[in-house]
């Protein structure tokens, strides 16, 4: 499995720490950085790292931030992207089992070293059950169609327009 990874300078540290588990595992991986702890801007690292797994360059993508919300909102801007901000194991479990999740999101400051380590073990090696949540990821893809592909356009919602003046 290849695997993208990818930090701001808040989640440096445990990008390092979670590199060992990813060698424990024997996942190849491609490290988008950063590289530094002078600070940097989180969306320049999650725009590497959602691309790569969007185009299908790699098989799957972690990113880690300070809160992991503003990668998390960044990943999920991209086509073919199930990006999940995992702050526990179960979630980290169910965001592969029912939601095929391809990027993983993790706060560096609201989770332990230890914690992150064990949520990334959990999320590599758990695959996604198919059946019932197949047709679920299905839709999930045709809302991306209306509303993703294409660029920008004025979007209808199923309140009506939310471009009105």
């Amino acid at each position: 499995m290849l695997i993208a990874i990818g930090s701001d300078h808040a989640g440096l540290e445990m990008k390092t720490e979670i590199i060992k588990v990813l060698k424990e595992l024997n996942c190849e991986y491609i490290d988008f950085g950063t590289n530094t702890s002078q600070s940097v801007d989180y969306p320049d690292f999650g725009e590497k790292v959602s691309d790569a797994v969007s185009i299908g360059k790699v098989d799957r993508g972690i990113l880690i931030c300070g809160t992991g919300i503003g990668m998390s909102i960044v990943a999920n801007k991209f086509p073919n992207i199930r990006a999940a901000l995992c702050n526990e194991l179960f979630s980290a479990k169910m965001s592969r089992l029912h939601n095929d999740a391809n990027i993983l999101i993790l706060g560096g400051r609201i989770i332990g070293k230890d914690l992150a380590k064990e949520i990334v073990r959990t999320w590599i090696t758990t695959p996604f059950e198919g059946g019932r949540h197949t047709n679920r990821l299905k839709k999930i893809t045709l809302i991306e169609d209306k509303t993703m592909k294409g660029g920008p356009k004025k979007s209808k919602t199923l309140w009506g327009s939310n471009n009105e003046s």
